[in-house]
């Protein structure tokens, strides 16, 4: 467990240095479509990390802003309330924030940078079909996304597609844009240009897919281990499985902080899904709790 925690904050670095690598490259080819200087270049690049900046540490509140999402007080859902603060006592974290996401498909998600500034969400599908233990077992399941550190990479992830998408937005309007008599207008570079701006979307679902499905199962041990009923969490699978999982609210930017997949299954967002197959997921559990 120890191990993965502190895989996940190498991951982090590693994101990080692709991010910026990535983010240099196609600056250099935004400079070089403007004239080739270098104070472009530093200026877009140190923009962009300024940017990325901000959308870390704003990130959980844009998350849970995008998603519609409320918070709440013990008063407004005492069930929940109750559940989350049991599960941050037996996992000796802090009390997370607690937020409901008005929206009949049952989900939940985790977000935050770290333990100290973390936020749960529920939706109000999720909390009208699920027991009080399978409750426990969907939350037990992101808490340990809380405590094995998942939360500050999915953030990373976020500010990454968010700087990522702008910068390519730049570069494809001022390609189309540009007056094509305009010095040092090299059609190898416009068209590296426009290469880099199409990929850039690509690379930002790379860099989401960095979360790999890994660290859903890995959450879904850690959250078993903590109720000592993996049958609870499997049976809340079992749930959304045949309700569905999918939310009114699409956004691709915040998809991976999911419990369950929450896009439609024909988007193409959903080929690079983060999220592994419910089944195998419940199959999974029912092993550990058949070895228990």
């Amino acid at each position: 467990m120890y191990s993965q925690i502190a895989a996940n904050k190498r991951k982090t670095v590693f994101v990080m240095l692709v991010f910026v690598s990535f983010v240099a490259l196609i600056s250099w080819i935004f400079a070089l479509y403007l004239g080739g200087r270098p104070t472009i270049f530093y200026g877009v690049v140190a923009g962009s990390v300024v940017y990325a900046l901000i959308t870390y540490f704003a990130g959980a509140r844009m998350a849970l802003a995008v998603n519609g999402a409320r918070e709440i007080q013990k008063s407004d859902n005492p069930r929940l309330w109750r559940i989350i603060e049991n599960l941050s006592i037996t996992d000796g974290l802090p009390m997370p924030k607690v937020y409901i996401m008005d929206d009949p498909a049952p989900n939940a998600f985790a977000t935050g940078r770290d333990p100290n500034h973390s936020a749960v969400c529920a939706t109000t599908g999720l909390l009208d079909i699920m027991s009080d233990t399978e409750l426990q077992g969907v939350f037990a399941h992101e808490m340990g996304h809380v405590k094995n550190y998942d939360i500050r990479v999915s953030m990373i992830a976020f500010a990454m597609t968010a700087v990522i998408s702008l910068i390519a937005d730049v570069i494809l309007r001022m390609t189309w844009f540009r007056d094509d008599r305009e010095e040092n207008n090299n059609p190898y570079v416009m068209v590296a240009g426009i290469a880099a701006a199409i990929l850039a979307p690509l690379v930002a679902t790379m860099i989401q897919l960095a979360i790999s499905r890994n660290r859903e199962y890995l959450a879904d041990a850690t959250g078993a281990l903590t109720t000592r009923y993996p049958e609870g969490l499997a049976s809340a699978l079992e749930k959304i499985a045949q309700t569905g999982s999918v939310v009114r609210r699409q956004n691709t930017a915040t998809a991976h902080l999911f419990f369950a997949n929450p896009l439609k299954g024909h988007s193409l967002a959903s080929l690079f899904s983060t999220h592994p197959p419910i089944e195998e997921r419940i199959a999974r559990l029912r092993n550990m709790e058949t070895h228990a």
